[in-house]
């Protein structure tokens, strides 16, 4: 969740460091700090700030720094201690000659910070974080290096970290480890950056290493020198960033969630671009492409993800079992190590994360691997984690996706699940005829994508209507049940209203009680297998008084006298008619919080990649 952003070289660190802050405000957090050793004197100054980097930018341009070309900075999102000043990154020893930014959670604190007061230590800060800082320190006095003492320190840590740290006394290096939270080291010319996401690197280079689990590394400005925490050397692959400075700005739109809805029209494009076999009735996946026949010949698929993702594998699910008579399950990432899940070899799991770095759901994929199941990755970015830690994979090829709450990448997940439905079944039973319908039917979503977009502004004068409401109730029924649960997520995440989705059914199972005149119910609605039923229900609702909004089927006519607004969109076959219907609700959230005069890109509370657990 949080942000690291280090520089090393012969430029003035400081506007790097806080651009670099900016870049990845996405991520969430609820202060910011940084820390820098001036050139000439070597003394090392730290200015911390509450709230957004603006902040902290502020209180920088007040204070009077000496010119520096070393330096770290950190945005934090509040695990152990509440958010303030004390602490906020970077933490520093008693005489504030050592500092350290931290992403992750130190289990073991505890009984570390006890052993230290007993060594007379004292600490300012509420943090499991200042407890590294402090035990770093411990093995400087000891007489070890920087490099030493941080890996003496990191080998009695229990728990997650990237770590970057500078010291007074050794003022040419900065030393960066990992173990559960991303670190990225952007090579330059006579300089290096370092960023716990390569957004942060986007602008200053284009070629970088990602460090893995166990790694620390030793960074000046004109080398780096990788190790186990073991000691023993590593040599790195220097990979190509391929992300351009225009990807991650908002361009003319005003939020970046606005921008990445409209981007769907590409973003699905781009998801299945390359990747058709029209003739053949199949798709071109070449990260499972080896294992394709595994795959096929599984006794079961699980899909592991948690929030958006976890909703896009409730439609894959739906999509898999249709197609290729495999039996699916999904699982909430962040609860299958905390039960004893019954996985083998004979399982194919997919873990889906827009970033890569989902801390749940990679821990999920290294428990599954211990259990032999055949492990596979289904993530947004290139480079990441779940990408590395995987033995095959699909990238869906959204694009970056700034804004916390996720939409493009949902669709592009879906996209893919589609592929791998028609890659997979055509190995079994799906035939030539309906795989071409499928992937006939694909090609067609980006026009019907801009058809939807088309109708913004009637979206956004249904929103006004609901500006004020309390609660929303979704409700869909087959493949647009996850759809209704991801439409009030989106409601939730960014308005701040509370939103419950069901399957239609189930409404009368208990959500029927809350519904009166103020409750605003959306149907999901399109006119496939299961639309009588959905207008029955409908029905209720409308005998209850509740408000209604449909999302319906551009040539239906009769559900007009049912409901209150309706929002009609073109036809597809059942299984990709989520890729559409989603899109009017990820508009409705974005107007409502819009109108509420909300932060909809970095929404309180939140942040877009979830790395600590």
């Amino acid at each position: 969740m949080c942000g690291i952003v280090g520089y090393i070289g012969e430029k003035n660190s400081i506007p790097i460091l806080v651009e670099g802050l900016k870049r990845l405000e996405y991520r969430g957090y609820d202060s910011a700090g940084i820390a820098v050793i001036s050139n000439d004197s070597k003394k090392a100054t730290s200015i911390k700030s509450l709230g957004k980097v603006s902040k902290l930018e502020d209180k920088v341009e007040q204070t009077e720094i000496d010119l520096s070309s070393i330096g770290i900075a950190h945005t934090r999102w509040a695990t152990h201690g509440e958010p303030s000043e004390p602490n906020a990154h970077p933490h520093f020893n008693k005489n504030k000659t050592l500092y350290l930014v931290h992403n992750g959670i130190v289990e073991n604190y505890s009984e570390i910070k006890a052993k230290l007061t007993k060594d007379g230590y004292e600490f300012e800060s509420e943090t499991d974080t200042e407890v590294l800082v402090q035990l770093i320190d411990s093995f400087i006095k000891k007489g070890n290096t920087l490099l030493k003492s941080v890996r003496l320190a990191i080998s009695e840590v229990t728990g997650t970290y990237g770590i970057a740290v500078i010291s007074q006394t050794e003022p040419d290096k900065i030393i960066v480890a990992k173990k559960g939270s991303p670190l990225v080291i952007g090579i330059g010319n006579g300089e290096h950056f370092i960023a716990s996401d390569v957004n942060a690197l986007i602008g200053h280079t284009s070629r970088c290493i990602y460090l893995e689990d166990g790694e620390i590394v030793e960074v000046t400005k004109d080398k780096f020198a990788a190790h186990t925490i073991d000691d023993e050397d590593i040599k790195k692959e220097v990979e190509e960033i391929s992300v351009e400075l225009d990807a991650i700005s908002k361009g003319d739109y005003p939020h970046y969630m606005l921008k990445e809805i409209y981007e769907q029209v590409n973003s699905v494009r781009d998801s299945f671009r390359g990747r058709i076999l029209m003739d053949e009735g199949t798709a071109k996946l070449g990260g499972i492409e080896r294992i394709a026949e595994r795959i096929a010949n599984s006794k079961r698929i699980v899909l592991s993800a948690c929030g958006t993702s976890w909703h896009a594998g409730l439609v894959g699910e739906y999509m898999l079992e249709q197609f290729t008579g495999i039996p699916v399950e999904v699982d909430y990432a962040s609860e299958f190590r905390y039960r004893n899940p019954i996985v083998d070899r004979k399982d194919s799991m997919f873990f889906i994360s827009q970033s890569g770095e989902t801390a749940d759901t990679l821990a999920a994929m290294k428990e599954a691997k211990r259990r032999d199941a055949l492990i596979l990755g289904l993530c947004n970015v290139v480079g990441s984690s779940i990408a590395r830690e995987s033995e095959a994979g699909v990238y869906v090829h959204a694009g970056p996706e700034i804004g916390v709450a996720s939409t493009k990448a949902f669709t592009s997940q879906l996209v893919v699940f589609a592929l791998i439905s028609v890659l997979v079944g055509r190995k079994r039973h799906l035939s030539l005829i309906d795989g071409q319908e499928i992937l006939h039917e694909l090609e067609s979503l980006p026009k019907k994508i801009e058809q939807i977009l088309k109708l913004n502004n009637q979206i956004e004068a249904i929103a006004e209507k609901f500006v004020n409401a309390q609660n929303f109730l979704y409700l869909g029924r087959g493949y647009n049940f996850p759809v209704a649960l991801e439409g009030a997520l989106k409601m939730k995440e960014i308005s701040y209203i509370h939103a419950e989705g069901y399957p239609a059914a189930e409404m009368k199972h208990g959500p029927i009680a809350l519904i009166d005149e103020n409750m605003p119910v959306v149907f999901i609605a399109p006119k496939d297998s299961v639309y009588d039923k959905v207008i029955t229900n409908i029905e209720e609702v409308k005998a209850r008084k509740g408000r209604i909004i449909a999302i319906a089927s551009e040539n239906d006519t009769e559900i007009d006298k049912l409901v209150d607004y309706s929002i009609k969109i073109p036809d597809t076959i059942r299984m990709l008619m989520p890729i559409l219907s989603v899109i009017p609700l990820q508009l409705l959230a974005y107007h409502v919080a819009v109108k509420k005069g909300l932060n909809v890109d970095q929404p309180r509370n939140l942040a877009k990649s979830v790395t600590v657990e």
